[in-house]
């Protein structure tokens, strides 16, 4: 990474850690995000967080600055890989609770319970490890590294020199990333479709303008709006780079200008720094819960509410966790 881009990425590593720990914060602190949803937001919010604590400096690392062992060099770029899938596997795991929260409301609470969450929530960090480390078990490239040490067993530390490009193209883009994502799309697509088709349902059968179950729905909608729109930004930050990878591997050095790999670089950690101020704008929920930890941590004031007590009432289509909701039975389809 040149001069220019270094301090940008630092400022992009703060962002994501003051952002992404406000997220698991208010998570932890208020009663009502102790749900499936907000589980998998959390992992999110982890996995960025460490984007910025650990992926850009090391990114800035593996970028020429030293000289090190190459196992070294290729472990420290595995690291990278490893939060990336983590975030993807949250992405997924979060659209995966959307389509069972719509798709089959009556069983959801049995189903999605906080504990089977969190155990969803270490599987894909579990998964996201065994992918990420695939290179050090000899998908690298020591073979060719090798022949250009010679008598020296350190390299100079870049992302490409040790990680091989038909795995980064084959393993991880397209299996590990885009296969998700494709999946993440039909999952919205029905989500969507389902709830508009409900809606249409209510508006013909029901005899208030606006009942309780069509309040419901249009709560829904809006959250698998903005947790989309996560999936969404995580796809525009995320591609091209990919594709700039999948040109490499089919013309070599020459087919990618480095300023334009550097702002492939910049854009991809960039997406870890947005998701905070995305919840804050989209979802009321997470941004009244931002407001509660700057007055009571920051400005030091004390309201009358508490984060943990029930007077923060989920609204609807956000369930509270210590209050069992039965929906209509037509909610179904």
């Amino acid at each position: 990474m040149s001069g220019n881009e270094t301090p940008r990425d630092l400022v992009i590593a703060m962002a994501c850690c003051l952002g992404n720990v406000l997220v698991v914060w208010a998570v932890c602190l208020r009663r009502t995000f102790r749900q499936p949803t907000f589980c998998f937001v959390a992992s999110l919010a982890v996995a960025d967080f460490l984007v910025g604590a650990v992926a850009v400096p090391l990114a800035v690392l593996v970028d020429g600055w030293v000289e090190i062992p190459f196992q070294a060099c290729l472990a420290v770029s595995c690291v990278v890989l490893v939060l990336t899938q983590a975030s993807v596997l949250s992405l997924l795991a979060i659209a995966v609770d959307r389509y069972l929260r719509v798709s089959i409301p009556l069983r959801y609470r049995e189903i999605a319970t906080e504990q089977r969450s969190w155990i969803a929530v270490v599987l894909c960090w579990l998964i996201s490890c065994l992918l990420g480390f695939t290179p050090l078990f000899g998908w690298h490239n020591g073979d060719s590294q090798s022949s250009l040490l010679h008598n020296s067993s350190h390299i100079n530390c870049t992302f490409l020199a040790v990680v091989s490009l038909p795995y980064m193209v084959y393993f991880n883009y397209l299996g590990c990333i885009l296969l998700p994502l494709a999946a993440m799309t039909l999952l919205y697509a029905l989500v969507f479709y389902s709830l508009r088709k409900r809606l249409r349902r209510e508006d013909q059968t029901s005899v208030h303008a606006e009942s309780k179950l069509r309040a419901f729905l249009i709560k829904e909608k809006r959250l698998a709006c903005s947790l989309a729109l996560v999936l969404l930004l995580f796809a525009a930050c995320w591609m091209p780079l990919h594709l700039m990878n999948c040109v490499l591997l089919s013309t070599g050095p020459q087919g990618v200008p480095q300023a334009a790999f550097y702002a492939g670089i910049l854009l991809s950690h960039a997406n870890s720094a947005v998701n905070p101020v995305v919840y804050a704008l989209r979802i009321a929920k997470i941004r009244e819960a931002y407001l509660e930890i700057w007055r009571r941590y920051v400005l030091c004031w004390r309201g009358q509410g508490d984060f943990s007590s029930s007077s923060w009432r989920s609204q609807p289509g956000e369930p509270n966790t210590g209050h069992q909701t039965t929906f209509p039975s037509n909610i179904g389809t």
